[in-house]
């Protein structure tokens, strides 16, 4: 029963906030001409052309596409925003285009980029903040009462929840045809800081030897990924079987992961008679697990000196203001005031979240069973779901033209939430609380396709404001947000004398968000144009292909060079190369380098 609501609640949450392009695109019924659609990337500030490939739209322009704004005079941008399709925001709840043309005075747009920027960073903040505390631990206690093994569990549902922003935010990039670059420059840029700037920084802040074995698998499975991608620029397609086989590259890697490691282990166990230890995928795996143990047993050891001497019982009024108060007062007193900062500016959204987001946590000895607050999230997390898939479309459509189907939603929940209070008690969750895991997720899921839409959609605005390609902006803005957070991260596992972890995590992750995000994001937008079509005008997007892949065949290169050790050396070259491909990419950009 449980790998069956795993794998609806799976499907369910990977189809969110799919919004159909013919939005944007004009089709005409002909029966001889499938519809497809055109996607371009040019190099010189042009964001992207979108053509409808028909017979009748063959020859027709795009005059009409939002990023010639730009080119009319302040008093007409209004007008060309309010009636352009391609302005319009379907696939988010903000009209940023309507606010900065129809809103804002000519005068003030200096100011609304400025505020533009400062939103772009909070929503970065929420995506890391529901991925990290509410998405996580939901896939954590769902790959749990599973009871899959750490490797299995590490290449899929670990995977998941570490990619799931990147990977969202491509699914919503390319959801719309305008937006498309946004996530091959995404993508592709995040690949290269990541290989380039974490795994340099790992290498400076502690050398080390990397795991000879899952390092070339990786850096292979990663290579023909990016070989893939690289090849379907250049046919300028992207069909069925093409965007399937993503996906299907993908499954070769877990099982590639799943088989290499029993096998390994079956013949290290073999020569020593008896369990085996000290493999490398292994001794990673226990290394993240002792390291999660010491750390859970510290807070566990801390919290018990809090506990008071004489038990008692909490009231169901208290038990629910304690849990959906997100600021620890002894942390709060202890902490820096840079994260005093950062949790003021998340105080609003994190309440919005623990109103509406379950989460199942497996290290606590209840399981993080808030008996009130839990008979809320029945009610709250249906609403959440309906009122953000598709951009509410569904949560406001009337039943019979009379009954909204968000009021239908909230009915069920108010009836189910009785039931559950009810029939259980504050101390004690019930045997079907497993469940609220699965809720957990999808609703993290659409929150975090929610906030990924906006940040495309500010993205987007950004670039037609600033006259620069999507591209740019993918490898930029868009790849710096969604990676920041995994390389502070990866440094501080590094400094805490773990950098084969760290560096076992650069690589695994990339070629996750790579083939999902790539695959599961022209699949559905297969579903409604055909066969996606693909034109790199420009020397753009052939610098960052070309930069991702001389990358990664260097470091299959010179790695074993030097014995599978990193030094600090080969960390400062690293980051040398990031410096030199973003200089050429921002010159091509620019027109100072062109063929």
């Amino acid at each position: 029963m449980k790998p069956v609501l795993l794998i609806a609640s799976l499907i369910f949450a990977l189809r969110t906030d799919h919004v159909s392009s013919q939005k944007w695109v004009n089709l005409v019924n002909q029966p001889v001409t499938p519809p497809a659609t055109r996607v371009s990337w040019t190099a010189a500030g042009n964001d992207l052309n979108v053509n409808t490939v028909s017979a009748a739209d063959a020859q027709k322009s795009s005059e009409d596409e939002c990023d010639k704004v730009m080119n009319l005079s302040a008093s007409q941008r209004c007008e060309f925003v309010v009636t352009t399709p391609d302005c319009a925001a379907e696939d988010g709840f903000i009209n940023y285009p309507w606010i900065t043309f129809c809103l804002l005075t000519p005068q003030l747009l200096p100011l609304g980029i400025f505020l533009y920027v400062l939103w772009l960073m909070v929503l970065f903040l929420v995506l890391g903040l529901i991925a990290s505390d509410f998405f996580c631990p939901n896939l954590s206690a769902i790959s749990s009462s599973l009871r899959l093994t750490h490797n299995v569990a590490g290449v899929t549902f670990l995977a998941l929840g570490n990619g799931a922003p990147d990977v969202f935010s491509a699914m919503a990039a390319f959801s719309r045809p305008q937006t498309a670059g946004l996530a091959i420059g995404a993508l592709f840029g995040a690949g290269i800081f990541v290989t380039t700037v974490v795994a340099g920084s790992v290498a400076l802040v502690k050398p080390f030897t990397v795991a000879s074995r899952p390092f070339l698998r990786d850096v292979i499975f990663y290579m023909a990924a990016v070989f893939w991608t690289f090849t379907i620029l250049y046919k300028r397609q992207i069909e069925l079987k093409e965007a399937l086989g993503y996906l299907g590259l993908y499954v070769l890697y877990v099982v590639t992961v799943v088989v290499s490691t029993y096998v390994y282990n079956r013949r290290r166990a073999r020569s020593f008679r008896g369990p085996l230890q000290n493999s490398d995928f292994t001794h990673d795996i226990q290394t993240a697990d002792s390291c999660t143990e010491n750390l859970n047993g510290a807070i566990q050891v801390h919290e018990e000196e809090y506990e008071p001497l004489i038990p008692f019982t909490e009231t169901t009024s208290k038990i629910f203001l304690k849990a959906i108060n997100p600021v620890d007062t002894r942390t709060w007193r202890r902490s820096h005031w840079g994260w005093r900062a950062l949790k003021i500016i998340q105080l609003p959204f994190e309440v919005v979240l623990l109103l509406t987001v379950p989460v199942v946590d497996t290290d606590k000895e209840d399981h993080n069973w808030k008996r009130p607050l839990n008979c809320l999230h029945l009610i709250t997390g249906p609403l959440v779901c309906v009122l953000t898939f598709n951009s509410g479309t569904y949560g406001l459509y009337l039943i019979k033209g009379e009954f909204p189907v968000w009021l239908l939603t909230a009915l069920i929940g108010v009836f189910l939430s009785g039931i559950v209070f009810c029939t259980t008690t504050n101390d004690h969750p019930p045997r079907y609380h497993f469940l609220f895991s699965l809720l957990g997720f999808v609703v993290s899921a659409l929150w975090i396709s929610t906030v990924a839409s906006e940040v495309v959609s500010v993205l987007h605005l950004l670039g037609v404001i600033l006259r620069l390609s999507n591209t740019v902006l993918g490898l930029t803005l868009l790849a710096w947000g969604n990676s920041i957070g995994d390389c502070f991260a990866d440094i501080t596992i590094a400094r805490q004398g773990y950098p084969r972890m760290a560096i076992s995590a650069c690589f695994g992750g990339i070629i996750f968000n790579m083939l999902f995000g790539v695959g599961l994001g022209c699949l559905l937008q297969m579903f409604h144009t055909g066969v996606v079509m693909l034109e790199p005008e420009g020397l753009l997007c052939w610098v960052l292909a070309g930069a991702l892949g001389l990358s990664l065949v260097l470091s299959f290169v010179l790695v074993p060079l030097q014995c599978f050790h990193l030094t600090r050396a080969y960390g400062i070259f690293l980051l040398l190369f990031y410096a030199v491909f973003l200089t050429i990419a921002l010159l091509t950009e620019f027109g100072k380098i062109h063929t």
